[in-house]
């Protein structure tokens, strides 16, 4: 192996509102800009040494001499979730968005899925925080052993459950049997991006999510990098949710992690077997997102960013000669508004390694361009989606 390329996807860390932001409700968005404004500080001295703060409308500290390429990325796809924003960053840009629910998901729907399931019915269904919800109706869902049913503003079906109630397999089989149920009621425009299991535990009062989530996502409706890097002999890694945002297709090794400090040894590890055949170590830090973001936790948020900062050396002194490394996001999740949804942002990429250079990536009209550069650089082909950024 020549070389090797690894992109390391900062799970929600926006860098500012998209132009169309306000069809999104997310006017004013910015989650790095407006994590600082409201901490006053956020101490980041190693990802300002790349040159985050010089990517344009940062409102982040610039320096004198970035050590990396730098810039922002705008999502082409009409969307803000997690499924599409990993897409689009390996070259899959959606002509239809996934479909939203604001008001819930059809009877119709809802009663095939209890009767095929075997379950005694279903709680909430509606649009909700996850945490809220669990709260609203925990107690209710122990008592009925009806698992509660919700979704946000990103084309997710949720299935909440207490572990003590619904054990694991059978929240895990009942969300595999919605998923494909979905996929047959997507015929009728009822496309569903995620299904996700959201098993909690804890008593009245106390509950808390547990590590146990998995996710099922919908197949890539086409060909990603992921998939043209196999057929070209080329290995993937995906380490933490990237194999069930792909479906597997295009993952030849995985490293399931669940949160962001075993992700991080995991990538330092993937890095530093110089044995290994991988070509592209695709990680995913799940932490912003699921356990601040969506908490309008701030402080959590910038604390975590913080952790990322000091672990980041460690990354780079792993890296290998012609290794490149690529940070980015897959959309914004600004913890310091009313809302605890994701938010319509641009997304900041670095890029480290001696074949990128240093300087100013500019504003990218998708980000597909990391995946065309990825795809270039491994496979000495060309992406049909897509722009290669130097």
């Amino acid at each position: 192996m020549n070389n090797r390329s690894c992109i390391i996807v900062l799970d929600s860390v926006g860098i500012g509102a998209l132009p169309d932001a306000a069809e999104f409700g997310d006017s004013g968005a910015h989650t790095l800009g407006n994590i600082l404004k409201k901490r006053g500080r956020l101490h980041l001295p190693n990802l300002y040494e790349m040159g985050l703060g010089n990517i344009k409308n940062s409102e982040l500290p610039p320096v004198a001499k970035p050590t990396a390429a730098y810039g922002r990325m705008a999502q082409k796809t009409k969307a803000k979730d997690t499924t599409s924003g990993h897409w689009e960053l390996a070259g899959l840009i959606m002509d239809t968005p996934f479909k939203t629910f604001p008001d819930g998901f059809s009877r119709e729907f809802l009663d095939d899925w209890v009767r095929l399931a075997h379950i005694k019915g279903y709680l909430g269904n509606k649009a909700a925080s996850g945490t809220e919800i669990i709260k609203e109706l925990g107690e209710e869902h122990m008592k009925t052993a009806k698992p509660i049913i919700y979704t946000s503003a990103d084309s997710v079906f949720q299935v909440a459950a207490h572990e003590e109630i619904i054990p694991i397999d059978d929240q895990y089989r009942i969300c595999r049997l919605a998923r494909d149920l979905l996929d047959r009621f997507a015929l009728d425009d009822y496309s569903v991006g995620r299904v996700i299991a959201r098993p909690f535990i804890g008593r009245p009062g106390d509950f808390k999510r547990s590590k146990n989530r998995k996710d099922y996502a919908v197949e890539p409706i086409s060909d990603t990098i992921l998939d043209g890097l196999v057929a070209k002999g080329i290995n993937v890694l995906g380490i933490g949710k990237i194999e069930d945002i792909f479906c597997n297709r295009g993952i030849t090794h995985v490293n399931h992690t669940t949160n962001n400090p075993d992700g991080i040894d995991a990538t330092i590890a993937a890095l530093k077997a110089k044995d290994e055949d991988v070509g592209l170590i695709f990680t995913n830090l799940v932490d912003f997102d699921m356990l601040y973001g969506h908490r309008n936790d701030a402080e959590g948020y910038a604390a975590a960013l913080e952790y990322f900062d000091t672990r980041l050396p460690e990354i780079v002194d792993a890296l290998q000669p012609g290794d490149l490394l690529f940070i980015t996001a897959d959309h914004g999740c600004d913890p310091t508004t009313s809302s605890t949804d994701h938010s319509r942002e641009y997304v900041p990429v670095l890029v480290y390694g001696t074949d990128a250079g240093t300087g100013d990536l500019g504003t990218r009209e998708t980000f597909a361009d990391l995946g065309a550069t990825v795809y270039t650089i491994l496979s000495g082909g060309e992406w049909p989606v897509g722009v290669r950024m130097f």
